[in-house]
């Protein structure tokens, strides 16, 4: 895996002396507002607002200009959709997900039994209620192989591995942050850009900011304090500063034009400058869920279905349980929100509670289908809702997958382990052919019974989605590593 790392500087601007030098190449700037608003312990020393450098401040400006060309050229490519990745981490089972096999033996089937779908015929394990009554409105494929069972993210080149976040592809295709707006193409939505008590993912098991060769300059922008990304973005207002964006942006432009001014720094980066015209633009608003309907919100939330105090203490993933149903939720309406908004790609994932070996750390079956499969349940129904309701299923593609399935047969204590010949896949929207079941599993739930769908077949059906591939091979200053990405898989029969 390459990751690449930049050295940062922070400045609280009224912190630094006026004429304090900075370095024309900065690897990180980012500038914090903080409330010290009197009266209020709670609200003491918050940072309300950061603004980060998306990874590119070690550009120089010649190569940021370079940058701004090769992405106009390439504004052909790219078809006017969004994908919303849903990446359930730690592997979900195949069994108590989309294919229940109640027909196999007890040691087999899934534990939480099975519901009729509205498709004859077809049935989904019993937590998923919701999802169940919307079937016709997405696709499951029961032929997915992941290839192995390890916990990472998964990108094929040939053969090799190339461990990089899937909408940094994109982004090195469309460019860090869109024309005209300063959207960013690519984003990682972790807990922690919902709720600041949440805690980090485990990066140790796949790091979603990575970026691999392609380098920092298309790492998925973070939002979340605290959340080690490269580029970080806090947009959670205290309650009695939502209305005061006009203050903000004052301060931020006389904070600006001091930057400009300054002969010790030279004036500021072009991408510098581009990152305070992410407020002036509007672009902030994409990540303020108080912008909706109240009622919406309700939805979506998921905190109220696992309160932390139900979620037994005998397991050591049990912070990780409670951030997921606290935040789920609120993750994919942001996300919703980003790709209305013109995000290319947001890539949603809290931490590693698909992992289900019923040991010290993970739940069983049965146990973790209601933390995890519950919430899952609840949120990518009022997802589906809310996009169908917007008209915007021809534009917004929903993709939900884990880095690997689970074993056929339960263990001794009710959980199932790693296994790569099977996991579960559903996707919906993006103008694809929905409400189908694409692939067949044999009857152990182990591996397909049909033409297996490999991880490049479902990168070449997520890209295609998004770009003209056949223009992307004709354009110049494409690394071949990503030619091979878009090229090496086949977009999966049936879908498109």
């Amino acid at each position: 895996m390459m990751s690449a790392s930049i050295p940062g500087l922070c400045w609280h601007g009224k912190n630094k002396p006026e004429g304090q030098r900075l370095r024309s190449r900065i690897g990180l700037v980012m500038l914090t507002f903080s409330d010290h608003s009197q009266g209020s312990s709670r609200l003491q020393r918050r940072d309300f607002l950061r603004i980060g450098g998306l990874g590119l401040g070690g550009l120089g400006l010649s190569e940021m200009m370079a940058l701004k060309a090769l992405g106009a050229s390439q504004k052909r490519l790219l078809k006017d959709k969004s994908v919303i990745f849903l990446f359930m981490h730690g592997g979900p089972s195949q069994f108590e997900t989309f294919d229940p096999k109640m027909d196999a033996p007890s040691e087999i089937r899934s534990v939480t039994g099975e519901i009729k779908t509205k498709l004859p015929g077809v049935t989904f394990g019993g937590t998923f209620e919701r999802l169940a009554k919307l079937a016709d409105k997405f696709s499951i494929v029961r032929s997915f192989v992941t290839g192995d069972a390890v916990h990472d993210i998964k990108t094929i080149v040939g053969k090799d591995t190339l461990k990089a976040n899937v909408g940094s592809l994109y982004s090195r295709i469309a460019g860090p942050l869109r024309k005209g707006s300063a959207m960013p193409t690519n984003v990682a939505l972790f807990p922690q850009a919902i709720s600041s008590a949440a805690g980090p993912v485990i990066k140790k098991f796949g790091d979603f900011t990575s970026s691999g060769e392609f380098g920092a300059t298309y790492q998925p922008f973070v939002p979340g304090a605290g959340s080690g990304a490269q580029a970080d973005m806090t947009l959670s207002l205290p309650q009695g500063r939502l209305d005061d964006r006009r203050t903000l942006l004052t301060s931020l432009d006389q904070w600006k034009r001091r930057m400009d001014a300054s002969e010790s720094v030279g004036g500021m980066s072009e991408f510098q400058s581009l990152a305070f015209d992410v407020l002036r633009r509007g672009v902030s608003d994409a990540f303020d869920l108080s912008k909706e309907d109240p009622r919406l919100i309700e939805r979506y939330d998921t905190s109220k279905l696992l309160p932390k105090d139900r979620i037994s203490t005998q397991w050591n993933n049990r912070e990780h349980y409670a951030d997921n149903a606290a935040t789920l939720g609120k993750l994919l309406l942001m996300a919703r929100r980003l790709c209305e908004h013109g995000c290319g790609f947001v890539t949603v994932t809290t931490s590693f509670v698909w992992d289900m070996h019923a040991d010290n750390n993970n739940a069983p079956c049965r146990t973790g289908m209601d933390y995890v499969g519950r919430p899952f349940d609840h949120a990518v129904s009022a997802l589906i809702e809310d996009i169908e309701a917007r008209g915007l299923s021809e534009k917004i593609m929903l993709v939900c997958c884990g880095e690997m399935g689970r074993s056929p047969k339960l263990n001794a204590k009710g959980g199932r382990d790693h296994w790569g010949g099977l996991a579960p896949l559903m996707i919906y929207g993006g103008g694809l052919k929905m409400g189908q079941v694409i692939g067949q599993s044999a009857r152990n739930g182990g591996e397909p019974a049909s033409e297996p769908i490999t991880i490049p077949d479902l990168i070449a059906t997520i890209m295609h989605t998004l770009v003209d591939v056949g223009e992307a091979r004709l354009t110049d200053g494409l690394p071949p590593n990503l030619l091979n990405v878009l090229t090496r898989g086949e977009p999966i029969r049936g879908l498109v």
